[in-house]
């Protein structure tokens, strides 16, 4: 149980239900306006060789059936589920997961008919971005990107106050083009060089040495002069800083808050890519380059958001009859 006291207003009005849907794992819990979490629960994402979109609608309504038995007292009138992947908010569309295996699965519908409950769908990093923007570290600021660092790369974009969508395509920061390191003059993708995925599977092609530890493994093994993992580290900075100058540069980001995996590096991380930030800027206003707070609960929280929204929509046009 949680308490992340008064982030969605009082406490006599309707919980909803939140899912948070991503590659490995995925979280389930009842919030109730204050932004208390009851019953949270972490499970395996469900995976289907047929059809993981299915098995996704299947296990949500079985989490559902158990929260209204087990939670009697917390009834809840909404759902929110979000998802990793393309999607298309609007018409409530799972677009395309390469890594889960569905495309133009219709989420929000079968959801809501799996549930009996009106259901807000969106993306996982989406609604994680909305959540750090409004609570969490970009709170106060109208221009920010939100880059998630884990074993992939995504981010949520924010320009004037509303997140950017772009139909499903805005925020794919882990497929922008990047010098490539290891082919002077071409181009790579983010993902494939800043990640942390990419940290250790590019410091283990370059030495031939696996790291169980991972990128905070390759971390420690600069910290202590290996030449070959100060230099992968470097160059996962170097490409985080050429996306990001990208981003101040056209969109005007005030701040830029870094979550996922790789943000457990702190200062070692941070430290440098300001510094290369700094650097590459010219007559662009700084950003503030900062870690994400609201933790491994910051997608549920915007899933819940979006539950909220939705709801306070329906009790609108209600109230307009």
């Amino acid at each position: 149980m949680n308490d992340d006291g008064g982030r969605f207003g009082a406490e006599t009005r309707p919980a909803v239900l939140a899912f948070d849907v991503g590659g490995t794992d995925m979280k389930a819990g009842i919030v109730l306006p204050s932004g208390r979490i009851i019953g949270l629960q972490r499970l395996p994402t469900p995976k289907h060789p047929e059809g993981t979109g299915g098995a996704v609608i299947q296990k949500i309504a079985e989490l559902a059936a158990d929260f209204r038995e087990r939670y009697a007292n917390f009834p809840f009138s909404a759902a929110g589920l979000i998802v990793p992947g393309l999607v298309d908010e609007v018409t409530g569309t799972g677009i395309l997961s390469a890594n889960l295996g569905w495309k133009d699965f219709p989420f929000a519908a079968r959801a809501q008919a799996a549930l009996g409950l009106p259901v807000a769908f969106g993306h996982d990093v989406g609604a994680a971005g909305e959540a750090e923007f409004r609570f969490g570290a970009a709170r106060g600021t109208a221009d920010a990107v939100v880059l998630v660092i884990g074993t992939g790369i995504a981010g949520a974009v924010f320009s004037d106050g509303r997140r950017l969508t772009g139909g499903g395509y805005a925020g794919e920061l882990g497929h922008a083009p990047v010098p490539d390191p290891d082919r002077p003059g071409s181009t790579t993708i983010l993902e494939a060089v800043g990640s942390a995925g990419a940290v250790a599977a590019r410091y283990t092609a370059a030495t031939g040495r696996s790291v169980a530890g991972g990128a905070q493994q390759v971390l420690a093994l600069a910290s202590a002069g290996d030449p070959d993992a100060g230099r992968v580290w470097n160059e996962a900075i170097d490409a985080l800083a050429f996306s990001i100058v990208h981003c101040v540069s056209i969109l005007g980001s005030q701040t830029i808050v870094i979550g996922g995996g790789l943000s457990q590096a702190g200062e070692a991380l941070l430290g440098p890519l300001r510094t290369r930030v700094e650097e590459l800027l010219t007559i662009h206003r700084r950003p503030l380059i900062v870690p994400a707070t609201l933790g491994q609960n910051a997608g549920l929280i915007g899933s819940a958001l979006k539950a909220r929204e939705l709801l306070d929509t329906i009790e609108s046009d209600i109230e307009a009859l």
